[in-house]
C-alpha cells in the first residue's frame, strides 16, 4: 500500500504486528518519513513538515505507544523495538528505500535501521540526534531536557505535554533507560547511507561535541550548523531545516542519478 494526500495533509492508518499505525501525509513529490522523538507525537512537527512537504510528500510517521499509534503495555520495550517496526512499516506502506529524518531518538532509531536494514533507506537527516557512542544516564536527560525548555517556543508547551502524557511516563522511562544502554558504537559504523547531521548552536540537551562525535563514526557524514536552534529545531527553525534538508536530498539524488561511485560528500 502507498499512500499519497493532497498539501494540507490527512491521517493514515496502517496495522504493522497487529497494532494501528498511525502517519500524518501531506505534500507531493518524493517521499520523507520524518520519525519523532522519545514520546513526541506527529503534531509536534507541523512547522516543519509544512515547509518540507513544499517539495516532498512528508510522512509525519508515530512510532508505536507515540501520537495516535498504538502501543501496548510492555510494547515497545526498546529502541530495537522501534527501529523493527518502523522497518515493517516502510515495508507495508510501499516506502522501502524512502530517505528518512529522524529527531532527537528518532535519530538514534534511524541509524539503527540504517545499520541492521541497509535496505530500507537511501538517505538519513538526523536533527539534535542521539546515538553517541555513551548516551547520558536518564537523570542526565532530564536535566538537560529542563535545562533546553525555557528557549523553546511558547506555543510548543501544550502540544509536547499532550504527547508526552499520551504516550506515559512508564513508556518514556523504559526508552530512556534503554537508551542509556545502547551501545551505538558499532552500529553507527554500519551506516553506509548519506547522512545530514543537523546542529542547533543553543541546543542544552544535544551539545556540539556529540554530533562532532556522531560525524566521526558515521562515514562521510555532513553536518550543518543553525545559529540560535534549540533541541526542536524543527519548531524553532522550521524554514532553515527544511532548506538544508530539501537541499541535501537533491545532492544525494542527483549523485545516484549519475551513478557516481565514492562519497556523496568528498573529505
Amino acid at each position: 500500500m502507498t499512500l499519497e494526500a493532497s498539501h494540507p495533509g490527512q491521517s493514515h492508518f496502517t496495522r504493522v504486528n497487529g497494532l494501528h499505525t498511525h502517519a500524518w501525509v501531506r505534500g507531493s513529490g518524493p517521499p520523507l518519513v520524518l520519525v519523532p522523538g522519545l514520546g513526541c507525537a506527529s503534531w509536534m512537527y507541523v512547522r516543519v513538515s509544512r515547509e518540507l512537504a513544499r517539495e516532498r510528500t512528508v510522512y509525519v510517521y508515530d512510532p508505536p505507544g507515540h501520537g495516535f499509534s498504538e502501543g501496548r503495555r510492555d510494547y515497545p520495550r526498546n529502541i530495537e523495538d522501534l527501529t523493527d517496526h518502523l522497518a515493517k512499516w516502510l515495508v507495508e506502506c510501499g516506502l522501502n528505500c524512502a530517505p528518512l529524518f529522524g529527531h532527537s531518538l528518532g535519530g538514534e532509531v534511524i541509524f539503527d535501521l540504517a545499520a541492521r536494514y541497509p535496505t530500507c533507506t537511501s538517505a538519513l537527516i538526523a536533527c539534535a540526534p542521539t546515538g553517541i557512542p555513551e548516551n547520558p544516564s536518564v537523570t542526565m536527560q532530564f536535566l538537560r531536557l529542563l535545562r533546553d525548555l525555557p528557549h523553546e517556543r511558547l506555543p510548543l508547551l501544550l502540544p509536547a505535554l499532550s504527547a508526552y502524557s499520551t504516550s506515559g511516563p512508564a513508556l518514556m522511562l523504559r526508552l530512556a533507560t534503554d537508551q542509556s544502554q545502547h551501545d551505538t558504537g558499532p552500529i553507527l559504523k554500519k551506516v553506509r547511507v548519506p547522512t545530514l547531521l543537523l546542529d542547533g548552536d543553543l541546543d542544552y540537551v544535544i551539545r556540539s561535541w556529540t554530533v562532532r562525535d556522531l560525524r566521526r563514526a558515521i562515514p562521510d557524514a555532513l553536518v550543518k550548523t543553525v545559529p540560535g536552534g534549540t533541541h526542536a529545531l524543527t519548531d524553532s527553525h522550521p524554514k532553515t531545516v527544511a532548506r538544508y534538508t530539501l537541499d541535501f536530498l537533491k545532492l544525494v539524488e542527483a549523485h545516484a542519478q549519475r551513478g557516481e561511485p565514492g562519497a556523496v560528500f568528498p573529505a
